[in-house]
């Protein structure tokens, strides 16, 4: 089989995506859907940030997107982040067949991954692409069972684009009540901030003696 990954340049996944290239023999890594010339069999897009016009996709046997959230509910940006501060413990992520629509692909397969409550970002993010990574090597080794999509069914919901704004606290409320938004707050690119007297101020969080 042909097999390609697409993924953004200059992102956090790309190191996930060089090791899902490792671990999947005779793939090939592509940083834009332009770059790739021949016919594949399965292009896995992941956090591929483009919109990928159909005469790309139809050249391909599966486009592959994995989303983390129980599709048709939660399509749109930031799904994973969302249900953290939904208080979520376990995520559900859907791997389906890119289309034109957003986030509306037929399913190939579901995945549960469990959080204990006390992952930061980069916590979050790395377990994240390891729910990705396996979902891939699954769906290749399972190929039988995987291959025919089915679609998607129940209710539709959105999730907005979060941006810096997002990161604010509220003085009103303890680190408790906030501590959800503290876990998916970035400390470089979008920190916790919160306004006082005219003056904005930042905070970082890290946990101690985290292993990663």
């Amino acid at each position: 089989m042909k097999i390609a990954i697409l993924t953004s340049p200059d992102q956090w996944f790309i190191p996930y995506a060089k090791e899902l290239q490792s671990k999947i023999k005779n793939s090939k890594l592509f940083y834009t859907h332009q770059s790739i010339e021949e016919e594949q069999d399965v292009i896995f897009i992941l956090s591929y940030h483009k919109i990928i016009p159909e005469k790309y996709l139809v050249k391909n046997k599966h486009n592959i997107v994995i989303h983390a959230s129980a599709l048709p509910a939660g399509k749109g940006w930031a799904p994973l982040f969302w249900q953290v501060l939904e208080s979520k413990s376990e995520v559900t992520f859907s791997m389906f067949e890119a289309s034109s629509g957003v986030d509306n692909g037929d399913i190939y397969m579901r995945y549960n991954l469990n959080l204990t409550g006390t992952e930061l970002n980069k916590e979050l993010r790395h377990k994240q692409a390891v729910a990705c990574m396996e979902m891939c090597i699954g769906f290749l080794e399972n190929y039988e069972r995987y291959r025919i999509p089915t679609p998607q069914e129940g209710a539709e919901s959105f999730y907005d684009k979060r941006g810096p704004q997002d990161s604010r606290l509220d003085l009103d409320k303890t680190i408790r009540d906030q501590f959800n938004l503290l876990r998916i707050v970035d400390n470089e690119s979008y920190p916790a901030f919160f306004e006082i007297e005219g003056c904005t101020y930042t905070l970082k969080i890290e946990r101690q003696n985290s292993e990663r």
